[in-house]
């Protein structure tokens, strides 16, 4: 791609104080040119992205390499938005992308990238929100339609029991079994419907944590080495203490499993103080800080790309056995202590990243305080 000199500066120096990436990539999708913020993104030299096709670089079937050849094929500009791109390199980054034909040249295309904030991460976590609301009319549903038959099923089961043979019992037995995990899975289901005000007080985020990696390191988590990184000075969470410690016994918990048996297996539980994260109040002018971080990160192969927008929507599971209602439950408190919570993975190294609201000095918010909208 050749450019005309004048007195000004060239196209390379302003494109480098462009603060979003940008690519100029031949039909081969090699890249001609790239400025200072696409190394930034990629996480290397402009020399190893040049010498490599951007295929190799993000992972296989890659959507952004999709468009790319869209544009190539049809001439034409596209514009797409929150595109999840995966690398080794960077992990997974959320970004609106822009990809169009170099003016008067069809062998180059010119891609630019922007990286989604902080709010539209945020936005776009709360708004499955919609996902755990319907679960919560067929809870009510399930409990009424299928809890009842259930015990009768179990009853009847234990009458026939009492006249069958060996072989039989063992019949029996296994409908008894069955329906009592039926029985379980609707429970927890169940809790989804649970609207009632989180009862808050100031707790002690550390003292959670502490009890959490005091569970775990005597039963589930025993063979794995965990970490504390914490900041002493971190104030009061706003919450209910049992209902924290469950949220944080499900994370750690996730991340053993995660981990399983590999050698040098590890789990760092990390807090820090991270303001600028404010929130609105429906119905109020109140703003709400949630700059509380608390992570449980773990050293595990990853969440698969494909699970990461969808990880705490119910039924969602990586689990051969699991029901995919942990995560569901976990994103459920948190939001009703006013918080959020993301996952960021690529391998060995997983985030769990829960924000959450510090004690409040404004009176008005007390347990009626309705969940926070992003601003």
């Amino acid at each position: 791609m050749s450019t005309s000199r004048s007195s000004g500066p060239d196209a390379h120096d302003i494109l480098n104080t462009i603060p979003h990436p940008v690519l100029v990539l031949g039909r081969d999708l090699r890249l001609v040119f790239s400025n200072d913020a696409a190394e930034q993104f990629f996480a290397v030299s402009a020399n190893v992205l040049q010498r490599h096709p951007l295929g190799d670089i993000l992972s296989i079937n890659s959507p952004l390499v999709t468009l790319i050849e869209q544009v190539f094929n049809a001439g034409a500009s596209v514009n797409e938005y929150d595109v999840e791109l995966a690398s080794p390199r960077f992990g997974e980054r959320s970004v609106d992308v822009q990809v169009t034909l170099v003016e008067d040249d069809q062998h180059h295309a010119l891609v630019l990238l922007q990286e989604r904030t902080m709010a539209q991460k945020m936005d776009r976590q709360l708004s499955s929100r919609g996902a755990a609301r319907s679960v919560v009319g067929m809870a009510a549903v399930l409990a009424h339609e299928i809890k009842n038959p259930l015990s009768g099923i179990r009853g009847a089961a234990q009458l026939l029991e009492l006249g069958a043979s060996a072989e039989d019992k063992s019949l029996t037995t296994l409908i008894v079994d069955e329906v009592d995990r039926i029985r379980n899975l609707v429970n927890r289901m169940e809790v989804f419907s649970d609207e009632r005000p989180v009862p808050r007080k100031p707790v002690n985020i550390h003292s959670v944590l502490g009890h959490v990696k005091k569970l775990a390191e005597s039963g589930f988590a025993s063979h794995l080495k965990i970490i504390e990184e914490y900041d002493p000075s971190l104030p009061a969470v706003l919450g209910d203490n049992d209902q924290l410690i469950q949220v944080f016994l499900n994370l750690v918990k996730n991340a053993a499993e995660a981990v399983g048996d590999k050698k040098e297996g590890e789990i760092i539980l990390t807090t820090a103080y991270r303001p600028g994260v404010r929130l609105s109040v429906p119905g109020s002018r109140d703003r709400v800080g949630l700059p509380l971080e608390i992570c449980v990160i773990d050293n595990g192969p990853g969440v698969p790309a494909d699970l990461l927008p969808y990880l705490f929507d119910p039924f969602v599971t990586t689990k051969a056995s699991g029901s995919g209602l942990g995560l569901a439950l976990v994103a459920k408190v948190v939001r009703d202590h006013g918080g959020i919570i993301e996952c960021e993975s690529q391998p060995r190294r997983t985030i769990f990243r829960v924000l959450m609201p510090m004690q409040a000095i404004d009176k008005s918010l007390d347990e009626s305080t309705p969940s926070p909208d992003i601003l």
